[in-house]
């Protein structure tokens, strides 16, 4: 194939197979890959803002505007790329906030209550996915049946929210990250809601009572139409009940809001040395070898630190016992991966607290690696300037060395090293 770009046959990986990028630059295409990936994200958040009635006509004119410049032979700028991928960030950043907003009106101010997990005796329907609208609407059909309704993965931070937490019919929280989910599901015995990613295509013992809607979908799975779950309400009355198998209690809900309340306090505690440093250990979980880096990470944090954690990595740490800091507990779940928001809400907050940029915090992150929501929040971030933010167990496949490296230089972007002792000790002397 000859290129009309590069005028080259041999090994052209151009216009043809990676649409508005000539072969010989793909560094360009790098850029043009994470803007892609970071817009995915970003319109996962605005699609869930959206059905909560909240919009910004900007964004959705720079989401126009991204899309044009990764058509062909638009921009082979790898500054004007960057800056692209920048605005990404700040757009997202206006998505997150109008998400915030949206769940807080609907669902009312969170605040911090203790999580049940396990299940109870008697029918139970569990839901997955993110989004909060969806549970609501089950739990309102639900009303007057003894069927009880459960959360998984990133449904968890549901139960912060005092109209969802205190509905009868909510009866707690089972299950870990989305990668355990063939095994979680299959050891439920009722029927499991889909509501948006991270779905697996489901084992075949399980499989006619996975239920998924909308843009979520699987090979001949069965679906919910609209918000009607009458089917899901029924097939859950029909299946063996669950047992009585309660777990542990743990105190969840430690929205921004929360957090900042409280700032006066906090920096009083800095000031007087009882608080040496705070962590922001969250993002994605998955299954590859390396990820124990993170709970390792977190268990060796000293303990007069507070462990900041969202997403679904908050499931490689949450499962141990870190005491407690100024009567609160050293881990403090903030709740979604969007709930990003309310980290940096904190972060700027206490910067302001303490007349100083988020850069001078006695502040580390620490971010299991990626899905597109997460580059999306990652993009936030560095369009913020946040600096020295750590990034793994791999880095990602989609970022050359050279632009790594224009971040490394730019944002001193760092990736997870072979002994999180060691990173952890880098962190606190730096």
């Amino acid at each position: 194939m000859f290129c009309n770009q590069c005028e080259q046959t041999a090994n052209c990986t151009g216009c043809v197979t990676s649409p508005g990028v000539c072969g010989k630059d793909e560094d360009v295409q790098s850029l043009q890959e994470t803007l892609l990936y970071g817009l995915k994200g970003m319109c996962a958040y605005a699609s869930h803002a959206r059905r909560l009635g909240k919009s910004d006509e900007a964004v959705n004119a720079f989401v126009e505007e991204a899309l044009f410049a990764t058509m062909t032979n638009v921009n082979f700028d790898i500054g004007a790329m960057l800056e692209l991928v920048l605005e990404c960030g700040k757009q997202n950043l206006r998505v997150m906030e109008l998400l915030d907003q949206g769940h807080v009106d609907k669902f009312g101010q969170p605040s911090p209550a203790p999580l049940q997990e396990g299940t109870q005796a008697g029918p139970g329907i569990l839901v997955s996915g993110h989004d909060l609208l969806d549970l609501d609407n089950l739990l309102k059909q639900c009303e007057g049946t003894d069927v009880k309704v459960y959360t998984h993965g990133e449904m968890l931070p549901a139960h912060m929210y005092p109209k969802l937490r205190e509905h009868p019919n909510l009866a707690g929280h089972y299950g870990g990250a989305w990668q355990k989910q063939r095994r979680e599901f299959e050891a439920f015995s009722g029927p499991i809601v889909m509501t948006t990613n991270c779905v697996v295509i489901p084992r075949e013992s399980y499989s006619d009572r996975l239920y998924t809607m909308r843009v979520t979908a699987v090979p001949d799975g069965k679906r919910v139409v609209g918000d009607d779950f009458s089917a899901v309400i029924a097939q859950a009355k029909q299946s063996a009940p669950l047992p009585e198998a309660l777990g542990k209690k743990q105190t969840i809900g430690f929205h921004h809001d929360v957090i900042l309340n409280i700032a006066g306090t906090i920096v009083d505690a800095v000031k007087a040395g009882k608080i040496s440093r705070f962590f922001l250990i969250g993002g994605c979980d998955g299954a590859e070898v390396g990820r124990n880096y993170f709970s390792d990470y977190a268990q060796a944090t000293p303990a007069d630190s507070f462990i900041l954690t969202l997403g679904c990595g908050k499931f490689r740490i949450r499962d141990y016992d870190y005491g407690e800091l100024l009567g609160l507990p050293r881990l403090l779940d903030m709740g979604q991966c969007n709930n990003a928001y309310g980290a940096i809400k904190v972060a700027t907050g206490l910067a302001s607290a303490f007349n100083c940029s988020v850069n001078d915090l006695p502040l580390t992150l620490v971010v299991s690696w990626f899905e597109q929501k997460a580059v999306a929040v990652l993009l936030t971030l560095l369009h913020l300037g946040v600096k020295g933010i750590t990034i793994g167990p791999k880095p990602p496949a989609f970022v050359t060395p050279n632009v790594f490296q224009v971040l490394q230089q730019k944002f001193d972007l760092r990736l997870t090293g072979a002994d999180p002792k060691a990173d952890l000790q880098a962190a606190m002397a730096g």
